[in-house]
């Protein structure tokens, strides 16, 4: 498919995050295109397969029901759902929205617009729109700020407004002035002057932000800022767990980590960025550097998981982090990821593109299955039961990490997983004054224009990440010099550049991790290659890492790799394999190898003492991507493997 621009000079790109300042500007849906690989055909079975049988779920579930009966006037009977089961039908709308934006669907547009007038026709004369509160049997307006996440799921509103007036900004199917009355409503109750709290589960202000910024409205982005400036003074009720489970313990700007729940956590930290950006806020943003370095550094699994708590869902202490009792809830996973955009948009530094790489290929990825009909909820590191398969027609608890299901008593995450898919192309590429960067690698069409208004266009060539030769193709260009840059990523010691140029010798260097920039006056048909290492490595722990001290992970460019129960003879148990280190892992028949064999120590009726653990009957064993864990039926796996 040939693509043509869309998106002018110095105006919003058609993306989810699209800030008035910062280092690069986001290039979106009308300037990047994935065109097929490995983010392609999971972009093609959410569009073919997860959207509709979210609708369905919605549908069946009764969640979407809720909307007809606000409508008709007879809730509370008959209503079904958690208090928050409206944000999925907001998050399954901005779904729709990108996947349209992206593919023109005719159906998905027919299927939009009959939602959207569901939703339309439960609004209230004021704005305020719920289908769980403000009526005869039920809570008051915004009685339970703690629990009752009229706000969280008003900010999922706000996002798929944005979504839609981004991609469809001549739309007549009314969604943005749903959306506007909505936020109106917040800026009078919660504004200056009124009630002087926020909301038990942030993300009302990363919606509130970026609808102000999308019709241009100061005074979201100002309210936005006041739920941000709130947080961490007591506002919210004390809960068994502390205030910190919902960031309302400590101001935002001292903060020295995300904790508490790691979804409220990432959700916030995406709306401060937001709101310091819009404000030139430098202490508040330097904040937010902090915090994510140190939860990187400290509190995030090697798959790029957050949240070590089950019962909380929440981030524990530094170093907490026990691979059995992994969380990593798939939400999580996509909130770190809008956080780390956002200060990637700000700053431009390499390091927020590696998590946001390694989120993607071990958490997003992981979460759904190949047919895109059932999901992981929470991904844990190490599985010691194989799990039961889960019934197709019913709903599932959302903790267990036995195999993945169709759906969730909380289903939060199988349409959080079908908006970041089906937005995905707006996470690849950004430009700034004096050119382009591609930051995440696929097969990609990019057209877009400079500020100057130079035309830019490139093919992205890759079978990455299977294969690390990465082709930036030049298609068109002016004869002005612009800057090419290309990221290094952290893993990726060795990498090589060449530049193929049309009309002169090529030429080829060894490039640092970070960024690579090549400046020249470039002609169509010009080539730069980046070959990416790719050979298999082994990762070792942190010293204070105890849960898996002793152990190590194998790792082959962005993907984790882990060991699962059906690739051992006679199926036999991870966690009575060790691996030699003595033979490095190596690949064969397009799968990575370890050396491996069963322990010498057997069970004993104390499990202490003095004991040697020696490998028998060492053999080789294959592993699996993480993200490709579970496909093959119940199992048991591990990522960190004990070493002999």
């Amino acid at each position: 498919m040939t693509m043509t621009i869309t998106t002018p000079p110095c105006t919003a790109p058609v993306s989810p995050v699209s800030p008035t300042a910062g280092t690069l500007r986001p290039l979106g849906l009308g300037e990047v295109r994935i065109t097929g690989g490995f983010w392609g055909d999971r972009q093609r079975v959410n569009a073919t397969h997860t959207l509709s049988h979210i609708g369905d779920r919605l549908e069946s579930e009764g969640w979407l029901p809720n909307f007809d009966l606000a409508a008709a006037g007879t809730l509370p009977a008959g209503r079904r759902g958690r208090e928050f089961a409206d944000s999925e039908i907001y998050k399954y709308l901005e779904a729709l929205a990108w996947e349209i934006g992206r593919s023109d669907d005719v159906e998905l547009e027919e299927t939009f617009r009959s939602v959207v007038a569901r939703v339309t026709a439960a609004q209230e004369a004021d704005g305020y729109l719920n289908t769980n509160f403000g009526r005869d049997g039920q809570g008051a307006r915004w009685s339970d700020l703690e629990w009752g996440h009229e706000l969280y799921n008003l900010g999922h509103l706000f996002q798929a407004a944005v979504a839609r007036h981004r991609t469809r900004p001549l739309a007549d199917d009314g969604l943005i002035g749903v959306a506007r009355r909505a936020a109106d409503l917040v800026c009078d109750v919660f504004g200056v002057g009124g009630i002087e709290a926020v909301c038990g589960h942030p993300e009302v202000e990363v919606g509130l932000a970026e609808l102000g910024r999308s019709v241009d409205e100061p005074r979201y982005i100002a309210q936005s800022s006041l739920f941000v400036d709130r947080r961490g003074h007591g506002t919210l009720s004390d809960i068994e767990w502390g205030r910190s489970y919902y960031q309302d313990d400590q101001p935002l700007r001292g903060a020295a980590s995300l904790r508490g729940h790691a979804v409220r956590a990432n959700y916030l930290a995406a709306g401060a960025v937001d709101v310091a950006v819009e404000n030139a806020d430098g202490a508040l943003l330097d904040a937010l550097r902090s915090q994510w370095s140190r939860t990187r550094a400290r509190r995030t699994y090697v798959t790029g998981g957050q949240g070590s708590h089950h019962q909380d869902e929440a981030f524990g202490e530094d170093w907490e982090l026990p691979p059995d009792r992994a969380y990593s809830e798939t939400c999580a996973g996509i909130g770190s990821v809008m956080f780390s955009w956002r200060l990637l948009l700000a700053d431009g530094d390499a390091r927020y593109a590696d998590l946001i790489e390694r989120t993607l290929f071990n958490v997003l990825a992981t979460s759904p299955s190949a047919d895109g009909r059932a999901f992981f909820y929470a991904n844990t590191l190490h599985q010691r039961v194989p799990g039961t398969p889960a019934d197709p027609n019913k709903t599932s608890v959302r903790a267990s990490s036995s195999l993945r299901a169709p759906w969730f008593e909380v289903s939060c995450c199988p349409p959080n997983v079908a908006r970041t898919l089906a937005s995905l192309d707006a996470y690849i590429a950004t430009a700034d004054d004096d050119g382009m960067q591609v930051h995440q690698y696929a097969p990609a069409e990019i057209r877009t224009l400079l500020s100057d208004g130079r035309r830019v266009s490139v093919d992205v060539e890759t079978a990455f990440p299977m294969e690390g030769l990465v082709r930036v193709v030049v298609r068109e260009t002016e004869p002005e010099p612009w800057t090419l840059s290309l990221r290094i990523p952290e893993w990726a010691d060795g990498a090589v550049l060449r530049v193929q140029p049309t009309d002169g010798p090529a030429e080829a260097r060894a490039v640092p991790v970070g960024y690579v920039t090549e400046r020249r006056s470039f002609r169509a048909g010009d080539v730069v290659e980046l070959d990416l290492p790719l050979r298999p490595r082994v990762s070792h722990p942190d010293g204070r890492l105890d849960a898996v001290r002793g152990c190590v992970v194998v790792e082959r460019g962005p993907e984790v790799f882990a060991l699962e129960s059906s690739d051992l003879p006679d199926h036999g148990h991870v966690d009575d394999i060790v691996i030699d280190l003595d033979t490095a892992p190596y690949e064969k028949d397009g799968r990575i190898w370890v050396k491996a064999g069963g322990r010498s120590d057997e069970p004993r009726a104390w499990p202490y003492g003095r004991a040697e653990c020696v490998a028998t009957s060492a053999t080789d064993v294959a592993l699996v991507p993480y993200h490709e864990w579970g496909n093959r039926g119940p199992s048991t796996m591990r990522v960190w493997l004990p070493v002999v």
